[in-house]
């Protein structure tokens, strides 16, 4: 309502007032999802940046069609480096790997490892099963190649923002429980966790989750992505039971953001199944708060992003 938008605008950091302006009233549901994936692409899509190497690849999936990714290399690579799986936001429900290359060319330039950035099946036209079989056949695909692409085995995390961090969450207790692929890190930024986030029986806190990403579209986008599926876990990280074992974890989470407690929950979990982990809670951001450029809350979160993942990947930047 407009009266919850004058409560809570007071929090947000003024450098990402143009956000509001940028977004307007955005709601997502069945009816816009259609524009709101054309809008996804019709945006520029950044210069290719010299010091990286870029190429679209397809990894064969037996069950569906194959996986579309863009793998990125440093230009100049010397020696065994590390790699890192990328998967896209976008609320389970539209997004493209397209939408993060100045982030994935930065992570290349500034680390020198491999990044692969996977695409997946997007809801509501196919399921939370599906998302994750396109996810696990890419992590495959990153160890099966590891050793032509010059990356460590033992050193590939995995990582994404929003659905994408709640997907690689997903990945990551997958892929612990299969047994098959190692995974050394885990980089979640403000990931989607929590189907009951929002709801009546669990609307949150009311200061977060005012912009962007709304209770509303939370809704949907769970609702689009687990069909008449049991809301579990992996597909729903939040309702895991045993956090043992998982992944060295850095989660990136913001005041204003309606995933902010699932968030930092999710990190206690964790930290109380000894999993090595980090939290990071940024005053006055709101959900997509990157996409505004130049502001000091977007610069703190860079370098303690490109930081952080230095370091769960055993490189430094």
């Amino acid at each position: 309502s407009e009266e919850l938008k004058m409560s809570t605008v007071y929090l947000l950091d003024p450098e990402l007032m143009p956000l509001l302006d940028m977004i307007g009233d955005m709601k997502i549901n069945a009816e816009t999802l259609p524009k709101l994936r054309d809008a996804r692409f019709s945006r520029p899509i950044p210069n290719d940046d010299p010091a990286v190497r870029r190429e679209e690849i397809f990894v064969a999936n037996p069950n569906g069609p194959d996986v579309r990714c863009l793998l990125y290399q440093p230009e100049s690579a010397n020696g065994t480096t590390a790699g890192y799986l990328h998967l896209h936001g976008g609320g389970y429900v539209m997004g493209a790997p397209e939408g993060s290359i100045a982030m994935n060319n930065l992570i290349v330039k500034t680390l020198g490892v491999t990044v692969l950035s996977s695409s997946y099946r997007l809801a509501p036209e196919h399921l939370a099963t599906e998302a994750l079989d396109d996810a696990y056949l890419a992590l495959g695909w990153l160890h099966e190649h590891s050793n032509e692409l010059g990356i460590d085995p033992l050193r590939i995390g995995i990582g994404g923002e929003s659905a994408g961090g709640g997907l690689a969450a997903a990945l990551a207790i997958h892929a612990r429980d299969q047994g098959e692929y190692a995974i050394c890190h885990q980089h979640l930024t403000y990931p989607m966790l929590d189907d009951r986030t929002g709801t009546d029986a669990s609307p949150g806190d009311p200061l977060t989750g005012e912009f962007v990403w709304t209770r509303a579209s939370n809704r949907f986008g769970w609702a689009s992505y687990l069909g008449d599926l049991t809301p579990s876990a992996p597909y729903v990280p939040a309702r895991l039971e045993e956090f043992k074992n998982l992944p060295p974890t850095w989660v990136h989470t913001v005041t204003m953001d309606l995933f902010r407690d699932e968030n930092i929950l999710y990190a206690q979990k964790l930290l109380s199944a000894g999993v090595p982990t980090e939290l990071i809670v940024s005053k006055g951001g709101c959900h997509g708060f990157q996409m505004v450029p130049n502001t000091g809350i977007g610069r703190r979160y860079q370098a303690d992003f490109l930081d952080a993942l230095g370091r769960g990947l055993s490189v430094s930047g």
